[in-house]
């Protein structure tokens, strides 16, 4: 088990998290493990200028595996071809799911890949990102 720290920057979902209505992030890189536990904060002022004036401690419970690219994200099993294979697009009913759980607003997969592409930069080619689920 490991002890992370991950900071919070998307309004929407900033009060959701703190009061345990939202249970799940998505993260680029391959760094969580379950059972790790994370603590997120939030900025009192402009985030990574200011002190941090908000905590909460979770233990990850689920770690799923996905690999984005620019149509969308390919989930596990993944085939020798994932670079080239079938991919939930963007608009499929997978990645609005994928918005809804963290709290995108609006909740589409579109928006998702708008945050995600914002946050991280538009991928070159494939990235592993994971999705991070704790219990309330």
């Amino acid at each position: 088990m490991r002890k992370l720290v991950m900071a919070l920057t998307y309004p929407p979902k900033i009060e959701p998290v703190k009061d345990g209505r939202c249970t799940q992030t998505i993260r680029k890189g391959r760094k969580v493990s379950v059972g790790d536990e994370i603590l997120f904060h939030g900025w009192s002022g402009r985030p990574y200028r200011s002190k941090w004036d908000w905590r909460t401690r979770v233990t990850v419970t689920t770690v799923i595996n996905i690999i984005v690219h620019d149509e969308g994200v390919a989930r596990p099993p993944y085939t020798s071809e994932f670079v080239s294979g079938p991919v939930c697009h963007w608009e499929d009913d997978y990645c609005d799911e994928l918005a809804t759980e963290d709290f995108i607003v609006p909740q589409t997969g579109e928006a998702l890949r708008d945050v995600l592409f914002g946050l991280n930069g538009a991928p070159d080619g494939p990235d592993e990102y994971q999705i991070i689920r704790w219990d309330p």
